[in-house]
């Protein structure tokens, strides 16, 4: 039996996988601000403010996960 899951060969899928977490609850966030931003501002700002926040943590914890 080939076990294909444990080669360490190809790691496109990790780094795919890194990268929907860094960017992609933020993207996420910033689309639901663009669609509140006509009925609540507020809330859009803070939408806003939570996906920048969110894409520099996440660049830092994950980037040094990947440099390291």
């Amino acid at each position: 039996m080939r076990y294909f899951l444990l080669e360490v060969g190809n790691l496109n899928g990790l780094l795919f996988m890194l990268i929907a977490i860094m960017l992609g609850p933020a993207i996420v966030l910033a689309i639901i601000g663009f669609a509140v931003k006509n009925k609540n501002k507020k809330a859009a700002k803070i939408l806003f403010i939570l996906a920048a926040v969110y894409v520099i943590v996440s660049l830092g914890i994950c980037g040094a996960l990947l440099t390291g």
